[in-house]
């Protein structure tokens, strides 16, 4: 629950960016446009609390100027390997109630923090950023046998498929599927006027080299061949349910796993999805195809 003082602070965050955006558009958008891309600072607090096991390999890959922490438990060199991808404001050990039962099924497994996230050295991250350092993962372990995604982190392994590395069957958890859709929350969140909206994504594409418009996943879906499971529970508050059915109404070989009651958050390592998900792995039948128009996306 929001404390008192949570609440005098997002109201004077919110305050600032509704005055800033009349007076002073420009530095507003700047600011706004560095609180999106930052991280929150709980995302290393939570990951030094976080104990790994005996077996755990702790390494780093350098990556874009930054030091990129990762874990290892297996050899991927002479096992398929798992890839486990956090997402947004997380780290790689939030994926530990997983590593047993994927090391029971015969996987090697790799997660890592993305930059500004867990160990990880940066400030700034963006989903590009997060694709890029995925497939520099890919390219130090080579193409893994799965890939595992929660929330930001799902669409980064998405676009992050290409000739040059690739997962043989993903399993997505509440991913999130539109960036200008993510941006509009955040824009509503701290009240920031829609007009600051172009300069924003500006800020963005200044960045990254990469317009806001690329980064919807229905652009990338129908190109993707591999088997893959799409988790998204009803009660999601953050990413919607709809952008998992999204996933998997354009992903020619996806299924849609729904649960309910379990948010953002605890979906990712809830029994019974952890349990859905090697049942994938195994081969077995899970979740349902979503049929619909492939065309509906591209004409929104």
């Amino acid at each position: 629950m929001p404390t008192v003082i949570d609440r005098l602070k997002l109201t004077t965050v919110r305050t600032g960016f509704v005055l800033g955006g009349r007076i002073a558009p420009k530095r507003t958008v700047n600011r706004a446009a560095r609180l999106f891309a930052t991280p929150f600072a709980s995302s290393r607090s939570r990951a030094q609390a976080a104990q790994g096991d005996a077996d755990m390999q702790r390494g780093e890959l350098h990556v874009n100027g930054e030091t990129i922490a990762t874990y290892v438990w297996g050899d991927p060199a002479t096992q398929p390997y798992a890839l486990l991808a956090h997402g947004w404001s997380s780290f790689g050990l939030r994926f530990l109630p997983w590593v047993a039962q994927l090391r029971a099924q015969g996987f090697a497994v790799v997660t890592f923090d993305q930059p500004g996230h867990g160990h990880s050295t940066g400030k700034l991250c963006t989903l590009p950023e997060f694709i890029t350092t995925i497939r520099a993962i890919g390219e130090r372990y080579g193409n893994a046998a799965l890939a595992i995604g929660h929330s930001l982190g799902g669409a980064a392994v998405t676009f992050a498929q290409d000739e040059s590395w690739h997962a043989d069957r993903l399993i997505l958890v509440a991913p999130a599927a539109d960036m200008k859709a993510a941006a509009g929350r955040f824009f509503r969140f701290v009240r920031l006027g829609g007009y600051l909206r172009e300069p924003f994504y500006a800020w963005l594409h200044r960045r990254t080299g990469v317009h806001i418009d690329e980064l919807r996943v229905e652009r990338k879906l129908p190109m993707l061949g591999q088997p893959a499971l799409i988790v998204h529970d009803l009660d999601d508050a953050d990413v919607p349910w709809a952008e998992g059915e999204r996933y998997a109404q354009y992903w020619p070989g996806a299924r849609l796993y729904t649960t309910q009651g379990l948010g953002h958050r605890r979906v990712l390592d809830a029994p019974e999805v952890i349990e859905a998900a090697l049942a994938f792995v195994r081969g077995e039948q899970v979740g349902t195809r979503v049929i619909g128009s492939p065309d509906l996306a591209l004409c929104m």
